[in-house]
């Protein structure tokens, strides 16, 4: 039973640490340790020519918008170009884009599908950019974005620059950042000030081409993987900056964000054999970020299990029976929350959060070692 017990305080202060003990430590690292960077001033004559590449697939709904929101940013239109890399569309994806008559604009077509990463290796052969911004169909950048990413690079040592993400809601556009996302975003901020950075959003993000040789081919979430994968092998720095900002729409039920979050997570223990290296004591903070932000966080369902399961062999205890029944309520509320979906009290909804993204991970997990989850992606419903 000592061992029931111990077992059970382990479950519980690693799910303790990793969504409230590692924000507060990196917050105080970051503060003691860490320093907001600067970014290198840079004359509009030295800006260097980039590449706007939208992968995409069936996103004929959303393109031409999306197209004329591109190249709207404030750069010079003579060192800028948008391409859009289809993989395998089967709508009106294509015929969108090759009817655009501004030559900034660029087709790349793939008749088969392929998967992003194979998408996104092809093409960044193909783009003349020097600076890559990688973004997404249902993305929308501010004008300025790029105005604030792009000087970024013209310290050598800077390889990839990620920008800030707001979500909104579709319905109303109003900006609907939730609790978590500003958690996300804090622990984000935070990790930028000490250099530890952990890959970048995915709506958002550039990099400096000749850097970039390629990722597996079975990648899932490239977001991670390019950045991580990229200063595993050149060392480059990676860098936040919050105000190039990119917007969003929230995904429209939790059904459909449950299995965005199963993907995810899939796509993050897939991550473990391509940039696992992180965690090795010699990349300092980063390894440490890395562990208790990303690895600790992906194993927390098996913590959650092992806390209920022994905590059920500790309930002849009335201590450990109350504990229990504690879990079994936030289970509770949960459920209840999935059940009346938005409704509810904010606890109720802080609880289905916490508790359906778990879940998600867990489902991840059998995806990724079943081999049922592919690079081949299916895109969100708007």
């Amino acid at each position: 039973m000592l061992m029931i017990e111990v077992a059970f305080w382990i479950c519980l202060s690693l799910i303790a640490y990793a969504y409230a003990g590692y924000p507060l430590t990196v917050w105080v690292a970051a503060r003691l340790f860490g320093g907001l960077p600067t970014r290198p001033r840079l004359d509009a004559a030295e800006f260097p020519f980039v590449s706007i590449l939208i992968a995409a697939h069936n996103e004929e709904a959303v393109i031409a918008e999306r197209l004329r929101n591109a190249l709207a940013v404030d750069y010079p239109a003579d060192r800028l170009e948008v391409v859009v890399a289809s993989d395998g569309s089967t709508d009106r994806t294509t015929e969108i884009v090759g009817a655009c008559v501004d030559p900034r604009v660029r087709l790349l077509h793939s008749p088969l599908r392929r998967g992003k990463a194979r998408v996104l290796n092809a093409a960044l052969k193909a783009l003349r950019g020097e600076i890559v911004l990688l973004t997404d169909a249902n993305t929308f950048i501010e004008s300025n974005a790029l105005r604030q990413i792009v000087p970024w690079f013209a310290d050598s040592a800077t390889g990839v620059v990620c920008g800030r993400l707001v979500l909104t809601d579709g319905a109303s556009g109003a900006n609907s950042d939730g609790l978590y996302w500003r958690y996300e975003t804090f622990m984000k901020e935070c990790e930028g000030r000490l250099g530890a950075l952990l890959g970048a959003n995915g709506a958002i993000y550039a990099i400096r081409r000749s850097e970039f040789s390629g990722i597996n081919g079975g990648t899932i979430v490239d977001d991670l993987v390019i950045p991580l994968v990229m200063h595993l092998r050149t060392g480059c720095r990676i860098v936040y900056d919050p105000s190039a900002v990119a917007r969003e729409e929230t995904a429209p039920s939790l059904t459909t964000e449950f299995r965005r979050r199963a993907r995810i997570g899939a796509g993050g223990f897939h991550s473990l054999s391509l940039v696992g290296g992180i965690a090795l004591p010699r990349h300092g903070w980063l390894a440490f970020s890395f562990i208790s932000h990303k690895l600790l966080r992906w194993l927390c369902p098996f913590w959650m299990l092992g806390a209920l399961a022994t905590n059920a062999m500790l309930a002849d205890d009335p201590f450990y029976r109350l504990l229990l029944a504690a879990q079994l309520l936030g289970y509770g509320l949960s459920a209840l929350g999935w059940h009346h979906r938005t409704h509810g009290w904010r606890v109720v909804r802080l609880s289905t959060m916490f508790t359906t993204m778990n879940a998600a991970l867990l489902v991840g997990f059998w995806m990724w070692a079943s081999g049922t989850q592919t690079g081949i992606w299916q895109r969100t419903a708007r």
